[in-house]
């Protein structure tokens, strides 16, 4: 047996595909594509240093790693490493593999502080507190079934509220990224983040192919922005939610809510038969907004940190 640990090729579909199938077969609740890893790959921001990389058994990849650093937070020197192996062959070294070499990538562009998001069971854990990791705080994977679940009625608009899709905003959708960067500002982390780069924010969720500005929803008050639910889908059946928020002067108002029922329900009649979304354990408001609609937690995962000498 062979094991080796390689960067994924730029423009290399079989690296694409190996690392979306490893990543889908670790991590069920979280949506990749051979389209969106290919993105990724290739559009990361430069001061990211984003290196994906694949752990390879005699040429089949069964072991992934997202590796880069946080360039957006005003704390220096904050890198992160994601690794995730293929369950059926977990024990084989892969992880330590990834783990060595993701550091050293990280430690050579000078991170101080390493993150890494690890699934809460007891062999992950204890793999990354033999690595000298801590755990920090925690977060769920949520699911919802849209093709046999019921959903809650959708809502007579409050006066003055209107609903709108991201897709209104394609000419310009730079109100989308304030009201974003505005509800990012607040979200509970481990790593703070400085949203103000708007081409970088069109790199990332615009563009991204992931995200689907026909099922994002946005609810305006009187003629502003107020509260979206931001969607991704593979594709097929899946779809997901990967940001709702509110704006600071709109908020006890269940504008969140609304925004993301409206989605929910204009999906499962676009088809989507699965929703997923994921809660930082701390974010209390949007766990009780997911309840309510019957999200069930699917996992849960760990944040540990290392810091290096």
């Amino acid at each position: 047996m062979t094991m080796i640990v390689r960067d994924v090729r730029p423009g290399d579909e079989r690296d694409a595909e190996g690392f979306a199938r490893v990543r889908t077969l670790a991590l069920p609740f979280v949506l990749y594509t051979p389209a969106s890893v290919a993105y990724d790959v290739t559009q990361a921001h430069p001061d990211a240093h984003y290196r994906p990389l694949l752990a390879e058994r005699d040429g089949k990849p069964v072991g992934t790693a997202q590796v880069g650093i946080a360039y957006d937070s005003p704390d220096p020197g904050q890198g992160y490493l994601n690794v995730y192996v293929d369950p059926a062959h977990t024990r084989e070294g892969a992880g330590a593999l990834l783990v060595r070499a993701a550091e050293e990538h990280l430690a050579s562009l000078g991170a101080t502080k390493l993150f890494a998001w690890v699934l809460d069971e007891p062999g992950n854990r204890a793999f990354a507190e033999r690595h000298g990791y801590r755990a920090s705080r925690s977060a769920q994977f949520l699911r919802l079934d849209l093709a046999g679940g019921t959903l809650p009625p959708l809502q007579e608009l409050p006066p003055g509220v209107e609903l709108r899709t991201g897709s209104d905003f394609a000419d310009d959708p730079r109100p989308l990224f304030a009201l974003d960067a505005e509800t990012m500002a607040d979200e509970p982390g481990d790593i703070a983040h400085e949203f103000t780069d708007y081409e970088a924010w069109l790199q990332d969720t615009w563009k991204h192919p992931l995200f689907s500005p026909e099922l994002t929803s946005v609810a305006i008050v009187d003629g502003r922005l107020a509260a979206f639910s931001a969607a991704r889908t593979d594709g097929g059946t899946r779809y997901g939610t990967v940001m709702t928020g509110t704006g600071s002067a709109f908020r006890g108002r269940g504008l969140a809510k609304l925004a993301k029922n409206d989605s929910l329900h204009r999906a499962r009649a676009a088809g989507y038969t699965e929703a997923f979304t994921g809660n930082d354990s701390d974010n209390e408001p949007m766990i009780a907004i997911n309840k309510w609609f019957g999200y069930e937690i699917c996992a849960t995962e760990v944040r540990y940190v290392r810091e290096l000498d």
